[in-house]
């Protein structure tokens, strides 16, 4: 598959999460329990990538495969951090609209670039700062609510537990990607085998 309709088709799914959520809703709740959502994704996915699995352990030269426990149980980690920020993503959704959540989605990127630096020791680039920076200030500012004249009874567009959920979902979002580029890093295992590990 090309890597622009792979890009596409990413951007499409990424975009319309918020909005999709969003229109499940009905006055402003979930009618169903949500956290079977989440659930079922990773049941999805465990079938996929269990699957290709199977279909790399046929051919010619069977995959690596470490079953050592010392290297299997760091896996569950984050598992249990996607597992909590998925749910968290849903619990935003009921104080924030999907643009206020898809803006928000910025922080990943902030804190992402801050862990990398100071968990994986990467070098940041002046410029990476800078951007880091921008797009904090950006985040926020696009936030705050024009009063004019009128009084204001908050300073921001939306309610506060939905910025601090939001931030929650950012933060967890960049410890368990961090995490796991570190574990699959760490050795060469078959892609499959690792994602079966951490669907489980």
């Amino acid at each position: 598959m090309p890597l622009y309709l792979v890009a596409a088709l990413l951007t499409l799914l990424t975009s319309s999460q918020g909005i999709l959520t969003t229109l499940s809703q009905s006055h402003g709740k979930y009618r169903y329990d949500y956290a079977t959502v989440p659930f079922l994704a990773e049941v999805f996915k465990l079938l996929v990538s269990s699957f290709f699995l199977g279909k790399e352990c046929q051919s010619s030269s069977p995959p690596r495969m470490t079953r050592e426990w010392k290297t299997v149980r760091l896996f569950p980690i984050p598992s249990i951090i996607y597992l909590v920020h998925n749910n968290v993503q849903f619990a935003t959704l009921t104080y924030v609209d999907p643009s206020t959540y898809q803006i928000m989605g910025n922080l990943k990127i902030v804190t992402t670039g801050i862990l990398f630096r100071f968990f994986l020791r990467r070098r940041l680039t002046t410029l990476q700062w800078m951007a880091i920076v921008l797009l904090t200030v950006g985040t926020t500012t696009s936030q705050v609510k024009g009063c004019r004249e009128a009084s204001c009874d908050s300073l921001f567009s939306a309610p506060i537990q939905g910025y601090m959920l939001g931030l929650l979902s950012a933060c967890l979002s960049a410890l368990a990607s961090v995490y796991t580029e570190y574990l699959m890093k760490k050795n060469n295992d078959s892609l499959y085998w690792q994602n079966v590990q951490l669907y489980m």
